[in-house]
């Protein structure tokens, strides 16, 4: 009979050496819906490497979206720590991604080539007493009124064209991203991050 233990202990050595090279690296990966575990375990990387030293970290984003508010945690702390952050689009960059996507500066966001970027004002149901519905109608119409802000500031784009372009699923090429202003730069390797 084989041991549990001794079955599994490959697997945490493997992890155990991702870990440790994602930390040697500066990388973190944020891929696939945002959600408060998500955000969690980013901002945790986050403040991990700030503990380290300061020294910038890559951070890659491949993302559907998700919740805004586990997007504005991941936003927050990456302007909140030392660290510069160079964030690097990759597969697709959606709604509360390109959220986070937009938290670094201009100079630090970067994707690869096939990267596919959407931007759209922020979605949600509600149910209950029609008072209730309405105070939750009110505060998705301010979230989407600061996204657009956001973008606004961000591309240097006039606020009546994010709001126009927002207003349905509006997607972006890497290329047609890099006009729109939400990316600096298109690279293929590593060595073209500054």
């Amino acid at each position: 009979m084989i041991n549990e233990q001794e079955n599994n202990q490959p697997e945490s050595k493997q992890s155990d050496l991702f870990t440790e090279k994602m930390i040697g690296t500066r990388t973190i990966i944020l891929s696939g819906e945002i959600n408060e575990q998500i955000a969690k375990e980013v901002c945790s990387q986050l403040l991990l490497l700030e503990s380290i030293n300061d020294e910038p970290i890559n951070l890659f984003i491949s993302s559907n979206g998700g919740h805004v508010d586990s997007g504005y945690l991941i936003f927050d702390m990456i302007n909140f720590i030392k660290p510069k952050v160079n964030i690097i689009g990759s597969g697709w960059v959606v709604s509360a991604g390109a959220l986070i996507y937009l938290s670094s500066e201009k100079e630090r966001r970067y994707c690869l080539p096939n990267t596919r970027f959407m931007i759209h004002e922020p979605s949600g149901g509600t149910q209950g007493q029609s008072s209730d519905m309405q105070i939750t109608a009110n505060e998705i119409l301010r979230t989407r009124e600061k996204i657009n802000q956001l973008i606004a500031k961000e591309t240097g784009k006039d606020i009546e064209k994010v709001r126009k372009d927002t207003a349905r699923d509006f997607w972006l090429t890497a290329e047609e991203a890099l006009e729109y202003g939400i990316v600096n730069k298109i690279i293929k390797e590593r060595s073209e991050i500054k």
